[in-house]
């Protein structure tokens, strides 16, 4: 999926990397709560550091070693989802959304791109564009979704979410995706 108009190179940072991030209509069998929690945290990852856990389905802000702010997430659902290291690239307000061919051959009635704001716009309020691949970190127009297995590999979040993780992070922040 990508991100175009306000978004520059796009998700996937060109017409795939925030297509990856669409979930289309799959709805989470158990609902999340929307609200950063500040919570204990194991890992040997430095302060500043996203990590995203997909199996849990919540994404955690490093901020000293042993804390964390935790989030609700959708993730990838059966078959598109990935594991690895990489940093965001890219920081969008309102973006537009271009789906990627994977998306549109799934969705052909999906508009080649939805402006940014439009309610059918999957992007929803903020995305974070992330380096070497197709996907995003995005806010999401069907809340529902937040705490499934939805997307295309896209990590989604309540608006209300990625708009807290957004102020909280910059272009050149590391994320890591882990399956555990």
């Amino acid at each position: 999926m990508a991100v175009t108009g306000s978004m520059g190179r796009g998700c996937g940072i060109q017409a795939a990397v925030l297509g990856a991030m669409l979930a289309v209509g799959l709805t989470a069998a158990t609902p999340a709560v929307a609200r950063p929690d500040a919570v204990a945290f194991r890992g040997d990852y430095a302060p500043g550091t996203v990590v995203v856990n997909t199996r849990e389905r919540k994404l955690y802000l490093v901020v000293e070693p042993g804390r964390a702010i935790r989030y609700p997430v959708g993730v990838g659902k059966a078959g598109k989802q990935w594991s690895g290291a990489t940093r965001i690239d890219g920081k969008y307000r309102n973006p537009a959304w271009s789906p990627p061919a994977d998306v549109k051959r799934d969705n052909p009635s999906i508009p080649d791109v939805i402006p940014g704001g439009s309610p059918a716009n999957p992007m929803g309020v903020a995305a974070m564009t992330l380096a070497g691949g197709e996907y995003a970190i995005h806010g999401t127009n069907r809340p529902g979704s937040v705490g499934g297995f939805v997307s295309y590999g896209c990590i989604r979040m309540y608006n209300d979410d990625i708009t807290d993780l957004y102020a909280r992070v910059s272009v050149g922040t590391p994320v890591v995706v882990v399956a555990r």
